[in-house]
């Protein structure tokens, strides 16, 4: 527990927002850790178990949606199936692990006793049971698995339901409310579906580079996204509140840092951030110089703003980017902070994406995040 405490000081410091790499390499790398855990075998084990249990409840950025809570259709057929599948293998465990055990105990070899034991061949009953019992069990596992499988790809869209395009980039998610006319990145807003109301939200899954994979453990199971290939799937959340999600299909450097989040709202408060997400960017006559600045740098050239003359399409659109919880697809919270360090040196947060070092003095740096401050 001491050495737990120990390394839990030496993460506090420095935070948990940023990428986890480098903070365990430094902890690895601690002369005190390494003499500490290096005693036995064992020790560096439980040194290694505090370490990840440390940095994993540490997470508020990164952490993981929880598989045995489902609140949606889709994830509510994937958890009861894996709950037929885990008692139908509980029960063959206790089966042959009870069988095995009472002959260990029943017919272990006495002390003295040489004699062989009675051998047993040829017997059909045995041959039946061991052959129509697996099929019987990979029968009822199959149809189970056709059914909730067929149920959720078979789901009819209503007149009324939302329409999402999702487009996976290395290493960000592009959303598109093509009905709505409202382009966002990272975050993606539904509202609830209730009795009352259902509520379904469909989505059109494409990839604009490599193979990546959308997975929002609380809402869904998991759909590619296959370059040059369209996908589908449907979710309807029926609870308020927002539902962490990522890419589970590895595709480079930063698949583990490609985050989404779901944001599940009310009707009304729904209808309230499409209304304001179909707002143009400020044009404030306070923001001119902050705005002129980041127009005359090389960021227009992949980022769009509504309302001005960046109109990029290579990264996310940025028109209300202070409306996101997160920054870098869910990398760092969206603080001013956060926005400052990130817009200074992308790769210090994120090495590897797309977005270089724009190499800005700090009056440009000072105005550019002025400005994106501003886009809410």
């Amino acid at each position: 527990m001491d050495s737990c405490i120990e390394v839990g000081k030496r993460i506090q410091p420095t935070g948990l927002s940023y990428p986890n790499k480098a903070l365990l390499m430094r902890l690895l790398s601690s002369r005190p850790v390494l003499q500490g855990v290096a005693m036995n075998s064992a020790f560096r084990l439980a040194g290694l178990g505090c370490l990840t249990a440390i940095v994993a409840s540490g997470q508020t950025v990164h952490s993981v949606g929880n598989i045995f809570d489902p609140q949606a259709t889709p994830a509510q057929s994937v958890f009861s199936l894996s709950l037929l599948v885990l008692t139908i293998c509980a029960a063959i465990f206790l089966v042959v692990a009870g069988l095995l055990t009472f002959t260990i105990v029943r017919f272990r070899r006495k002390a003295h006793d040489s004699r062989e034991p009675a051998q047993v061949y040829g017997s059909s009953r045995i041959e039946i049971a061991w052959t129509v019992i697996p099929i019987l069990i990979v029968l009822v596992l199959t149809l189970a698995t056709a059914r909730a499988v067929l149920a959720i790809q078979n789901k009819r869209a209503s007149a009324d339901a939302l329409h999402v395009t999702v487009i996976g980039h290395q290493w960000w998610w592009e959303i598109r409310y093509g009905d709505l006319g409202v382009v966002t990145a990272n975050e993606l807003h539904v509202p609830v579906s209730t009795t009352a109301k259902p509520a379904l939200t469909f989505l059109r899954l494409e990839s604009a580079d490599v193979a990546h994979s959308f997975w929002v453990p609380q809402l869904s199971g998991k759909t590619d996204l296959i370059p040059n290939q369209i996908n589908s799937m449907w979710i309807d959340p029926q609870q308020e509140g927002t539902f962490l999600g990522n890419c589970a299909e590895y595709c480079g450097m930063q698949h583990a840092n490609m985050l989404l989040r779901v944001v599940v709202q009310s009707p009304g408060d729904f209808e309230k951030w499409v209304v304001a997400q179909k707002k143009e960017a400020s044009a404030d006559q306070p923001l001119d110089a902050a705005r002129s600045t980041f127009l005359s740098l090389s960021c227009v050239s992949c980022h769009a703003v509504s309302g001005t003359s960046a109109s990029g399409t290579f990264g996310p659109d940025l028109t209300h980017l202070m409306s996101r919880a997160t920054l870098g697809s869910g990398v760092i919270s969206n603080t001013r902070e956060n926005l400052r360090a990130w817009v200074k040196d992308p790769q210090a947060i994120k090495p590897g994406n797309l977005m270089p070092n724009m190499q800005l003095n700090s009056r440009e740096l000072d105005q550019v995040v002025t400005y994106l401050w501003s886009l809410k």
